[in-house]
């Protein structure tokens, strides 16, 4: 019922980058009218907005702000880097119940302007209320220490390996090194990688996700008020939300590797009809090196287990078979909670992503990652 309701009509980006002095409403706000510009929308057409992350905006700013004459919906997603894309799923049903027409998703950071750290946050929210149970006694505070355990377990038991993390850290970085809006912009090799300073065992520096600043926003229409509007259309062909089993805790849960994607990725495919070898380009959350791999296992692309080998060889790399985080990532463009993985995908289908445009895309894949596993992802086409 959902399959091609929505389309993503516009997308908006800050620059990127580290020591801003705007606060995250600001960047949200900037983000936000640069989005709606995109689509050829003006502030009072949005009837639906959902704010990402603690530090957002509400409704209400939104309202006063904008001027919005009829705000019919409005929602707040907590569930940390997984929120854009299960954002997608909300925003697709609204639409598709006759309720919105035009849906704002947005999002804001300044950790330089807030000094709010990804360490210093968890403990003030509920969802981590078993980490600091169980695993902050034990000095487990940063997302780097909690989430070790998982990736440490998976090569106990697969055999995955330092350089297959590596090979992840490095396509990602040869990506950013094509974006103009990106963080990091010096190459790096698998050596650089493996020499990179250890973080929490077995992330090392280069495993693990950037601090920055930045905002990011994206439309979502109704697809045939889309088809009126500037942009060519992109449509949410399927999309799904779930969690994994033990959801407030990795190291309680029967499987340490086990992720909601592994739930909602089936119901994703099966609503677009399409299959893993379908895809053309990929926009997979990427907290941490691991975490790419275990959701290409998750998704289909691979069996678990074989997610290591999956990403050697230049697969997921400019020119490879399954072009994977064409704009750097969270590893190397920014951390924006993974929005801006939803931006890059609908400038790939549109055919307008610069350097790192994937010749003929014409479906790809986004995820979300967050908390402790919850996990959500989107598979969009063009028209």
């Amino acid at each position: 019922m959902l399959s091609d309701k929505a389309c993503v009509s516009g997308v908006g980006e800050t620059r990127y980058e580290r020591g801003s002095t705007k606060t995250a409403f600001e960047l949200q706000i900037e983000a936000s009218l640069r989005a709606i510009t995109d689509a050829g929308l003006t502030p009072k057409d949005i009837d639906g907005v959902i704010p990402i992350g603690i530090v957002s905006g509400t409704a209400e700013d939104f309202v006063d702000n904008f001027g919005i004459p009829d705000l019919r919906f409005s929602a707040l997603i907590p569930h940390g880097g997984a929120s854009p894309a299960i954002a997608l799923q909300t925003a697709v049903a609204v639409i598709a119940g006759g309720i919105c027409n035009h849906i704002l998703i947005t999002f804001g950071r300044s950790v330089t302007a807030s000094n709010n750290k990804a360490g210093a946050r968890i403990h003030h929210m509920p969802q981590f209320h078993y980490v600091t149970e169980f695993e902050h006694p034990m000095g487990n505070s940063a997302p780097a220490q909690i989430y070790a355990p998982m990736a440490r377990r998976h090569m106990e038991l697969y055999g995955t390996t330092v350089e297959q993390f590596g090979a992840v850290a490095v396509a990602h970085r040869e990506f950013a090194i094509m974006n103009e809006n990106a963080i990091m912009k010096k190459p790096i090799t698998l050596e650089d990688h493996r020499n990179s300073r250890m973080i929490s065992d077995p992330f090392r520096l280069f495993d693990c996700s950037l601090e920055s600043d930045g905002g990011a926003a994206i439309i979502l229409s109704a697809a045939e008020r889309a088809a009126d509007l500037r942009q060519p259309r992109v449509f949410i062909s399927g999309v799904a939300a779930g969690h994994p089993d033990s959801p407030a805790s990795i190291t309680q849960r029967a499987d340490m590797t086990s992720l909601g994607l592994a739930k909602a990725a089936p119901r994703a495919f099966e609503m677009a009809g399409v299959k893993p070898s379908d895809i053309d380009v990929a926009e997979i959350y990427d907290c941490f090196t691991y975490a790419v791999i275990r959701q290409f296992e998750d998704m289909g692309f691979c069996s678990k287990g074989e997610g290591g080998p999956f990403v050697e060889g230049g697969r997921i790399g400019p020119g490879g078979s399954l072009p994977t985080n064409t704009h750097g990532g969270l590893l190397s463009q920014a951390h924006v909670w993974g929005l801006n993985h939803i931006v890059e995908l609908t400038r790939q289908l549109r055919g307008n992503a610069g350097e790192a445009q994937v010749k003929d895309a014409e479906i790809g894949v986004v995820t979300g990652y967050g908390d402790l596993g919850d996990g959500g992802l989107a598979i969009m086409r063009r028209e």
